[in-house]
Order: C-alpha cells, then structure tokens, then sequence
C-alpha cells in the first residue's frame, strides 16, 4: 500500500492493489486500478468510516459454490477482512451501504469469466450480509480509475481504455500465483 498526497484532493490518498484493503475515520481517500477485479466501497453513511479492498477470484465456480469453493476464499478474505476492519473502527453494521466497481472483460484469451464471476460473488456475498448496494459500475470492456472518500462514502470513477494489457498482465500473473496456492 502506498500513501500519497494529491494536491487536487487535498488530502493523503492510500493506494491498493490487487488482495489488499483499507478502513478509515480520517479524511482521506482510497484509491485503485480495476480490471476483472472487483472492490467493495463500505461505508456507514452517517458515521464517517468507510473502507475498500481490491480481490481477484481466480477460476470458475457454478452459483450453488459461490461461498464453498476453494478459489473463492480470495473473494470472501477480502470482504471477511474489510468488514473486520470497519468493526475495529466501530462501524454501525445495520447502517453499512456498499458501492461496487470492477469486474471487466478484459483478459484475453481466457474462457474462466473472471469479471462475471466477481460480479455475481460481490452481489451474493452483500445480499448475505445484508449491506445494501447503493450504486455500482460494473462489467463491460474498460478499466477504471477509482478514489473513494470513506468520510463522504462518495466515489469518483474514471474509464480507462490505454494500457488495458499493462492492467491485464497484472492480473494474469495474480491470478497464476493464485493458482499455484490452492
């Protein structure tokens, strides 16, 4: 994780990459790179605490496996871990709300739908949890740029259409770690 100052923000800016996460109370923002990878933006509306984290679930999985399979542990430590942090900073949990981002198609090559499967994981795990998704950008062929002020809960998303194979071998060589893991 990597802690910057962003003059436009005024403020430090924490950035995540891919398996890490972050909560806070203070005024500052998170920021990070999607791809097929999916974040959460958690934040208690009223109480000024938010967090986000950045998974890849590497492989395939058939709905009724969603929570039991082993690849898709990476997805639930992620959350498991930011809702953890939230509650160290004494979030209210009946008050969370969720904004969720990512999931592109933009590995080529590969038939595992890496991007629907986190999609399809994020939507059923905040339904369990009973965390309402109050706005999200998902899917489709480009990148995005995010920054998420947990003080606010607002969320800034850019498109990101160049380096898309810099964002991709990214993610291929996290997931092929991944991989080897299990």
């Amino acid at each position: 994780m990597k802690d910057i100052y962003i003059n436009k923000f005024k403020q430090n800016v924490k950035i995540i990459n891919i398996g890490e996460y972050y909560a806070s109370n203070k005024s500052e923002g998170i920021a990070t790179i999607l791809g097929s990878c999916v974040s959460a933006c958690i934040y208690q509306e009223d109480g000024k605490i938010g967090g986000m984290n950045h998974f890849l679930l590497p492989g395939d999985f058939r709905d009724e496996e969603i929570f039991l399979s082993p690849v898709a542990r990476y997805g639930m430590w992620a959350m498991e871990l930011l809702l953890g942090e939230l509650i160290k900073l004494k979030v209210d949990r009946s008050k969370l709300k969720a904004k969720i981002f990512g999931g592109a198609d933009i590995i080529a090559n590969t038939s595992s739908n890496i991007g629907q499967n986190n999609i399809r994981f994020i939507k059923a795990f905040l339904e369990m949890e009973n965390i309402p998704v109050v706005s999200s950008d998902l899917g489709g062929r480009s990148a995005r740029k995010l920054f998420f002020f947990p003080q606010t809960g607002k969320v800034l998303v850019k498109k990101v259409i160049q380096n898309l194979g810099n964002i991709s071998s990214i993610e291929e060589k996290y997931r092929e770690r991944a991989r080897m893991e299990i």
